[in-house]
Formats: C-alpha cells, structure tokens, sequence
C-alpha cells in the first residue's frame, strides 16, 4: 500500500488505540540513551494524531504511560515527565487550531501539582472542539480503571450493570477502540484498555514506535478493513 492510495472510509476504524512500544530500543540501536527514543516517540505521535485527523477518525487513544512504569529507573521517568510538561505547553495551542480535543485518561492524582495544572489548562483550551479526541493514556492501567469506575458506581448508587459501569471508565463517552495496534514486536495488551477492548481487533507490528508512520499505519488500517468483525455472531448473521 503506497502513500498515495487512498483509505476508503467505509471500513475506517472510528476509534483507534496505540501502544507506543519500542522507544527505548530503537535509541539504544543507534547508540542514544533511551530519553532520545522517547523524544522521537513523542515527534511521532503528533504526526499520528495529525494523519488520523486528516482520514476523519473521530478517537484516537494512545498509551503513554503505564502505572507500572513508575518502575523505571526514576532518571527515565524524571524525563518522562518533563517531555510530558513540556508538549503539552507546546501542543495545546497547535492542536487547539487543528480542532483536536485533548484528554489526558488515568490517574492524574499521581502526578506533580504543576503538570495536573499543565494537564487541566490543556484540556480546558480544547474542551469545546469537536474534530479528532485525543486520550493520552498516563499513569494509566486497565486494572485501575475497572476498579475506579467500580467505586464510583457504587459510590453513586445506581444499580450495578455494565451499562452504568461504562459510564465512569477513563475513556468516558468514546466509543470501544475498532482497532488496537501495538509496534515494537511484543503481542499483548500490558494492561492497556481491558474493559474497552473486549471486541477491538489487534494488529502487532514488528516496527518500533519512532519508525511507525503514516505508510506503517495504513497497513494496518488495511489488514482492519479485511476482518469480518461478528461480535458473537456467525459470518452469515453479519452479512445477510
């Protein structure tokens, strides 16, 4: 598939979710520290966001931290967080001209009061914009999310059912993710959107996250708009 061939809309994903995988890797192969990985991580994931605008996705969710990831050696994380600082100040107002709602999902108590004050300031400024929504996934697990939606629910008082349990996940109102990529090699979901993405289609690339572009991306939305997405129902129910 060539850059110049065009993505049909029929069979576009509406929601797609990403694991950055590879960042690290990809700097140590080119003899880096793994924050220069990081740094090209974040270059690619503004184009991403700016390619999936253009196709007419509506979601994009991208999984930029774990709440494992704390785990790392805390120099790598110190700079995590400030290239976190740092492109939010940076994108907010790029992506606020482009129509792009930004929505930081996870545990933001986690972090410094300066960056949740860089975080609401950024949500704030696209609250209102109604092109691409962009989840940046931070500090955020699959497991957390189940369990804080669970407490809210309850806290509530509504009944407990599935429906009203969706209601308080992270992602809120979006819609399940139609395709989950993950680049790097590895082939699972590491916590990553386990309510959501129940019924997402997964496409595993061997490509590392810097080196994902707009080519990679639409091999994948290619091999997407090939499945036959039944939820439960046989192959002749969804096309009769």
């Amino acid at each position: 598939m060539s850059d110049n061939e065009p993505v049909t809309t029929d069979k576009l994903p509406q929601h797609i979710a990403i694991i950055m995988d590879g960042n690290g890797r990809w700097a140590q192969a080119r003899g880096k520290k793994r924050v220069f990985g990081h740094k090209a991580g974040m270059e690619r994931a503004r184009e991403m966001a700016e390619t999936c605008g253009e196709l007419g996705v509506k979601f994009l969710t991208l999984f930029a931290f774990s709440s494992e990831n704390w785990n790392r050696p805390a120099e790598e994380v110190s700079f995590l967080m400030d290239l976190f600082a740092t492109s939010l100040k940076n994108e907010s107002k790029k992506l606020n001209k482009n129509n792009v709602k930004l929505k930081v999902i996870g545990d933001k108590a986690g972090f410094d009061k300066g960056l949740q004050k860089a975080i609401d300031k950024a949500e704030a400024l696209t609250a209102d914009n109604d092109g691409l929504t962009l989840n940046i996934a931070a500090n955020y697990g699959g497991r957390w999310d189940i369990m804080q939606a669970s407490q809210q629910l309850l806290t509530s008082g509504r009944e407990l059912t599935e429906a009203n349990l969706v209601k308080y996940l992270a992602t809120g109102t979006a819609p399940e993710p139609d395709l989950l990529i993950r680049t790097g090699g590895e082939k699972r979901i590491s916590n990553f959107l386990l309510w959501q993405a129940a019924y997402s289609e997964l496409y595993f690339s061997d490509v590392l996250w810097p080196d994902f572009d707009g080519e990679q991306l639409k091999l994948a939305l290619a091999d997407y708009a090939q499945r036959q997405r039944r939820f439960g129902k046989t192959g002749e129910q969804v096309t009769g």
